[in-house]
């Protein structure tokens, strides 16, 4: 009998093993009776986060948000974590009598992520990308001590990206060897240097953008002082991830961020410290079982 229910929400979901991470660490912890499973909403034609959170019942206990949904969940709560406040949107809504508590455990899947390879203090590091991951990262970075982030973007950073910056005590146009300001995606010999530069990258791009070598990226770069962390975690490793290798950077793969963020949110949901060797287990089992079947 289900007594406790959870899932996972976006648009796309389908991709998503959020429900191998939850499940497993049901299982460790002896929690029966709790299910997790995917819910694809929020997309053109799709019912939205609103209306699909007014109708499930009392034995539901927390969502995982993706993309759409993450600013709605943000509007939709009754209160707000801190960090989920700063970042400006929600990855985790967790039942209370009164509604929904709005959280964002992203920026600590980043910092935890980082301190599992190794990562100490940060002097200097370059995120790809200013959005909501992106500032997810910046919170992370900021965490680890550091005070000089630049941003390579297509265009111009996002301004609520630079206001948290500013909140966070952050120079967001770092002035550092290798690059002054910000970086432009279309140019991939300046990403390049701003790389080689930086302690530590984390590309919070999507799946399929133009990076690595095969996007123009200098292949004799010298990495080798610095971690790059690529969000994406489908398809490993990505272009990102081979040219920074090949380089002689320490790469972090986005499986590592997304275990740690979901531990946070088993944490959030069950009340119980999360499972993390089993959860791993679960995960490393499901990629190796994606690529066999690739």
């Amino acid at each position: 009998m289900l007594t406790h229910r959870a899932g996972v929400v976006g648009s796309p979901v389908e991709h998503s093993l959020s429900p191998v991470l939850h499940r497993a660490a049901y299982d460790a912890l002896g929690l029966t009776g709790w299910s997790y499973d995917r819910f694809r909403i929020g997309g053109e034609g799709e019912l939205d986060l609103p209306t699909f959170v007014e109708g499930l019942g009392r034995d539901w206990v927390g969502l995982s948000v993706t993309m759409p949904d993450k600013e709605d969940a943000l509007a939709l709560a009754v209160a707000v974590t801190e960090q989920a406040r700063r970042i400006g949107a929600a990855n985790t809504l967790v039942r209370r009598e009164d509604g929904w508590v709005a959280a964002n455990t992203d920026p600590d899947g980043v910092r935890d992520a980082l301190l599992e390879a190794g990562v100490g203090d940060v002097r200097r590091a370059l995120v790809l990308g200013s959005g909501a991951t992106a500032r997810s990262a910046l919170d992370a970075l900021a965490r680890l001590g550091c005070r000089h982030v630049g941003f390579a973007v297509r265009s111009r950073v996002r301004p609520e990206t630079l206001d948290l910056a500013e909140e966070l005590g952050v120079r967001a146009t770092a002035q550092v060897e290798g690059w002054e300001g910000d970086v432009l995606l279309d140019d991939p010999a300046a990403v390049s240097r701003a790389c080689a530069a930086a302690d530590v990258v984390v590309s919070t791009l999507p799946a399929g953008a133009p990076l690595g070598e095969e996007a123009g990226f200098d292949p004799s770069a010298d990495l080798s002082r610095t971690v790059l962390l690529d969000a994406v975690y489908a398809d490993w490793p990505t272009p990102l991830a081979r040219w920074a290798e090949a380089c002689g950077a320490t790469v972090v793969p986005g499986s590592a961020m997304l275990l740690h963020q979901a531990a946070g949110q088993v944490e959030l949901m069950t009340g119980h410290t999360a499972p993390l060797d089993a959860m791993r287990r679960a995960l490393d089992d499901a990629l190796r079982n994606r690529e066999r079947c690739s």
